[in-house]
């Protein structure tokens, strides 16, 4: 594990910047290498969820060439979220003090982390956000805009969220942040999962930064959204807001 990072970046602990893969292979190693210019400190761990077209093994290639390259391999193909549980769970066995989540196919640009970074001195989770001033993205058909830009809207209005890009997954979390939301019991999926921590973090008080970032469509290999993504956040996210509704109605009648 890296050293404490200072300068630039503040006192934050080692950083450990989490790349889940499946089917990956065409773009793991230049997601690598980008990271590892635009932070040489970090270190990078691949959870691979045994990627039939041999991304695990060109990430064991990768780790063997550089000692700041880990690989988590895992026996099949389980969803984002339990992809970044388990990350979650071996950097902070590590002793990383800021963990970062970053997809593998370009479409988070490494070379905006240092903002990322630097937001997190004064924030416990800073967000990477396409729909604050100065984000946009690149390359995607109004269709995906509108799906994402109502994704985001239909979390703010149930969780009662102030933030802009619930659904965004370029993250940056302070290690105490993590273990003070209760990774054990999170069960959610795909992009329900980045919903469901922002959703925790922010109930349990702690100060979320949105910086903007530029979301760049991926060029290679295929997209992981499916039917089943939006199927799940169509009844999770209701059923966490009444939850959270029920819980503050209840606490008010017992004060």
């Amino acid at each position: 594990m890296t050293d404490g990072v200072q300068g630039r970046y503040g006192p934050l602990g080692g950083i450990l910047v989490i790349i889940p893969t499946y089917n990956e292979a065409l773009n793991l190693e230049s997601i690598v290498s980008r990271v590892r210019t635009a932070v040489p400190a970090a270190d990078v761990l691949v959870v691979d969820d045994n990627s039939p077209d041999g991304t695990g093994k060109l990430a064991d290639e990768l780790s063997a060439g550089d000692g700041h390259v880990h690989v988590l391999h895992r026996a099949g193909k389980e969803g984002l979220g339990a992809a970044y549980l388990a990350g979650f769970g071996w950097g902070l066995e590590q002793g990383y003090g800021v963990l970062v989540e970053m997809d593998a196919d370009g479409s988070h640009r490494p070379e905006e982390l240092p903002r990322l970074l630097t937001a997190l001195k004064g924030a416990d989770l800073v967000l990477g956000s396409r729909w604050v001033p100065g984000g946009r993205v690149v390359n995607w058909p109004r269709s995906r805009e509108f799906i994402s830009r109502g994704g985001s809207a239909y979390s703010r209005i149930w969780l009662g969220l102030h933030l802009r890009d619930v659904t965004g997954g370029y993250r940056a979390f302070r290690r105490e942040t993590l273990e003070g939301i209760g990774l054990g019991n999170i069960a959610s999926q795909g992009y329900c999962f980045q919903v469901d921590l922002a959703r925790r973090v922010v109930e349990a008080g702690y100060h979320v930064v949105e910086v903007p970032i530029t979301f760049v469509e991926r060029e290679r290999g295929d997209s992981k959204m499916s039917k089943d993504i939006f199927a799940e956040a169509a009844w999770r996210v209701p059923a966490w807001g009444v939850r959270s509704r029920m819980g503050r109605i209840l606490g008010r009648r017992h004060t």
